[in-house]
């Protein structure tokens, strides 16, 4: 195997961004919708964002483990995946759909401003991959 020409840290370093971005992205359309629609549809965007966010970073744990788990076993005819990584890989869009029924129902924020708020996670990972872009050393 050859060496990858981008250092573990460029991934880390962008991984950490998208999840910033992502509260932050979040945030920054929350507070405009809040004040000048309605306090509700703000408040699902900031609730959208946060599952957003805690999707990335289990799908980025769930990765981890998955690479780990990998690497360790590398070289063998077959690798066993543990099978928590399947369980958390399907568990965490349920856990999702299910926060976003319960609130909506209960709490009665908008379906659809939550959605939106899940889409801080596209706009994040956009941002940081035109950031890279430009900002290539190439």
């Amino acid at each position: 195997m050859t060496e990858s020409p981008i250092s573990d840290s460029f991934y880390r370093q962008s991984e950490s961004r998208i999840s910033l971005l992502t509260l932050i992205i979040g945030l920054l359309v929350a507070i405009p919708v809040a004040v000048f629609h309605n306090w509700l549809w703000g408040l699902g965007i900031v609730i959208g964002a946060a599952l957003a966010w805690l999707n990335f970073r289990w799908l980025k744990q769930g990765l981890d483990a998955l690479t780990l788990a990998a690497t360790a076993q590398q070289g063998s005819a077959t690798v066993h995946v543990p099978i928590v990584s399947y369980f958390k890989a399907v568990f965490r869009y349920a856990l999702i759909a299910l926060s976003i029924y319960v609130i909506f129902k209960y709490l009665h924020v908008p379906a659809l401003s939550m959605v939106f708020g899940l889409c801080a996670l596209g706009a994040a990972t956009i941002l940081v991959s035109v950031h890279s872009i430009l900002r290539s050393t190439d």
